[in-house]
């Protein structure tokens, strides 16, 4: 049985040798602790194969779950923020994001583009967390006013993906007076009566759930995604009193209205589809 017991003692292997896996092989669910292959996991649209839980992910990936064979044209794709402020605090804003800009390979906390999506044209804006924190300045909300542009011209229906920690503080009252402009542009989509679909995930938060995130024709969501304006301790200590266990998460706010229903990631290009197909 010297297939399974080691009978010549001191054996050692090169290191050039040893066969290591490669990074990135296999996936850890941080929720249930499950260890599956990456490339199952992102078949599994980026979710748990045991527990369904729902890994934070970005554009790249949202376009590749919405956009048909993950083909699209990106819109204003090299657009960067300025510093109109000339803001510091640990660095200077403009050294944050050149150096935000080399780590993540993304321009800013949102992406754009128009594509298909089983068959039907879209427009896409999906918001990047990695990117200071999903934060919302000027580049962000000029980007979204430009697909919504798109989308109202070639009356194409337009898919908001949001995820951010709200307003970008090195921008101050210039990352504010987003909220106004892109709210503006949805109720021109509105008018135009051209179908505005929001998706909430994991977390919107601040100024962005304070505009554009609630203010889809349809706001839906993921399972159990964060979604709020402040955080519990500060809305706690202005209000007076203790909030009910849960009241940020997307199960709450549909059991009490505020959003219209929450679709798994593996089902939301499907039931986009069949939403696009009902309201065009």
């Amino acid at each position: 049985m010297a297939w399974f017991n080691r009978q010549q003692k001191g054996i050692v292997t090169p290191t050039e040798l040893k066969r290591e896996a490669p990074d990135g092989l296999w996936y850890k669910c941080p929720e249930c602790k499950t260890v599956t292959l990456s490339r199952a996991h992102r078949d599994n649209a980026y979710t748990c194969v045991s527990c369904n839980y729902h890994t934070k992910i970005g554009s790249a990936e949202y376009f590749e779950i919405v956009f048909d064979n993950n083909t699209f044209t990106e819109m204003d794709e090299n657009m960067i923020s300025a510093d109109p402020l000339n803001f510091v605090d640990t660095k200077a804003y403009p050294d944050r994001t050149k150096a935000t800009i080399s780590k993540t390979g993304l321009k800013d906390a949102v992406r754009t583009a128009h594509g298909k999506i089983n068959g039907l044209d879209i427009v896409v804006a999906c918001m990047d967390f990695e990117f200071i924190g999903g934060s919302m300045g000027s580049v962000v909300g000029e980007k979204i006013a430009r697909a919504i542009d798109y989308a109202l011209k070639n009356r194409v229906p337009f898919l908001m993906v949001s995820k951010s920690g709200g307003a970008r503080m090195m921008e101050a009252g210039f990352s504010l007076m987003q909220m106004a402009k892109t709210s503006a542009k949805l109720a021109l989509l509105a008018e135009a009566k051209v179908p505005y679909v929001s998706l909430l995930t994991d977390p919107t938060t601040g100024g962005v759930t304070a505009s554009f995130a609630m203010l889809g024709d349809f706001n839906i969501s993921e399972p159990k995604a964060l979604i709020g304006f402040a955080g519990p301790r500060v809305i706690r200590e202005t209000i007076g009193k203790d909030l009910p266990a849960g009241f940020q998460s997307a199960e709450f706010l549909q059991e009490h209205g505020f959003l219209d229903f929450i679709v798994d990631r593996k089902s939301l290009k499907p039931m986009l589809t069949d939403l696009l197909h009902l309201i065009k």
